[in-house]
């Protein structure tokens, strides 16, 4: 696996509720709004914990795209297709190609929680992670979230351990995480 498969990625998704689209500047606006509607929800991203106005969110979402563009990392916004409101953010990041694994991140609008919305828009990205060769997705929260626990496990991410004091939390203080991953479903090769 190279930066070359990512460079390949559609651009765009789509589910049955659902349109996903490549990061760009023209969704600015929109997640800007999405933030500072749920800014209630977001205290264990570090980015979140403050609002933030259409100027931060074009520089955030222009940096995502060209990360996208250099072959290093993948990001989608999620809009619904019943009314085109965002819906919400899924990143694949941390990409180790020599051993076909990324790390994937999600924040979804706090008023659309509850519809399966993001969980069918990250089901969709890890899909395509299979299919581009990964062999791996993580996901790592903050052992007190559980909100976030809760919906790696509706993912069909299986619980893989806790790493102790692992990074620190938004308050600068150490905290332990728990480590996700679900495996591409396909045979894996022999050894």
């Amino acid at each position: 696996m190279s930066s070359i498969d990512l460079k390949t990625a559609p651009e765009r998704l789509h589910t049955p509720r659902l349109r996903l689209e490549a990061a760009c500047a023209a969704h600015a606006q929109p997640f800007a709004d999405g933030l500072a509607a749920s800014m209630g929800s977001l205290g264990y991203v570090a980015w979140g914990l403050r609002p933030r106005d259409v100027e931060w969110a074009r520089r955030f979402c222009e940096d995502d795209a060209r990360s996208r563009a250099e072959g290093l990392d993948l990001a989608f916004h999620v809009f619904a297709l019943a009314d085109g409101g965002w819906v919400g953010r899924i990143d694949v990041h941390t990409i180790d190609f020599k051993a076909a694994r990324g790390e994937i991140g999600y924040v979804g609008h706090q008023q659309r929680s509850g519809q399966g919305l993001m969980r069918e828009a990250t089901r969709a990205v890890i899909d395509l992670c299979f299919a581009l060769g990964f062999e791996r997705i993580e996901a790592m929260s903050d052992a007190r979230n559980l909100r976030a626990l809760h919906f790696a496990e509706a993912l069909g991410l299986q619980r893989e351990g806790v790493m102790r004091r692992h990074e620190r939390d938004v308050q600068g203080q150490f905290c332990d995480m728990v480590l996700y991953a679900r495996l591409n479903p396909h045979e894996a090769p022999a050894a």
